[in-house]
């Protein structure tokens, strides 16, 4: 059974090996619009199902797993940012405070489709100016959702659910999808 993996994010690579030996790594080039009268878990599941279904119509004949994650502030939905001004406006916005993360995962094969979705309370430290600005020119906020990476020290303070759904792909429950898929075959 081949997989693949629709996404170009190297920290979903390396959880994905956690739990697959081999693995292809195709990014989707689904279009990331997204249905804002979504609640942000279905929105997430939207997203991660348009991923995985644009790399399936290429590669039928195989098992694809596609992810996508939203940061949740109140009743805002944070993305990437668009700019290093965005990312800073982010980290201030969720320094000291308490947000979720919800990752949708979808896997496919041409017997079955699953998606679900993990979601993690993150509260942040209180971050300085000085420590978002620094952190921000780093550049490694800005390819992540909510202008943060979990792993990046100094911005957690503590999380309740699963980390490996922060940093990009929740591993337990990517593996019951997976074998809820195969499992058919």
């Amino acid at each position: 059974m081949e997989y693949i993996l629709a996404s170009a994010s190297p920290r979903r690579k390396e959880l994905l090996s956690q739990i697959l030996n081999k693995f292809e790594v195709i990014p989707s080039c689904a279009d990331e619009k997204v249905n804002i009268s979504l609640f942000p878990e279905q929105m997430a599941c939207a997203l991660a199902e348009s991923k995985c279904d644009a790399v399936f119509a290429l590669h039928p004949n195989t098992t694809v797993i596609g992810c996508d994650t939203v940061v949740v502030f109140g009743k805002e939905v944070l993305g990437k940012p668009k700019d290093k001004t965005d990312a800073v406006k982010t980290l201030k916005m969720l320094s000291g405070k308490t947000h979720y993360v919800i990752t949708g995962v979808c896997v496919r094969n041409r017997f079955k489709k699953v998606v679900d979705f993990d979601r993690t309370e993150v509260k942040f430290n209180i971050l300085t100016d000085e420590f978002i600005q620094n952190y921000v020119n780093s550049g490694s906020p800005m390819d992540k959702a909510g202008s943060y990476g979990i792993q990046d020290g100094g911005i957690v303070k503590e999380y309740f659910g699963s980390y490996t759904n922060v940093v990009g792909l929740p591993v337990t429950l990517a593996q019951k999808l997976i074998k809820e898929v195969i499992s058919d075959i």
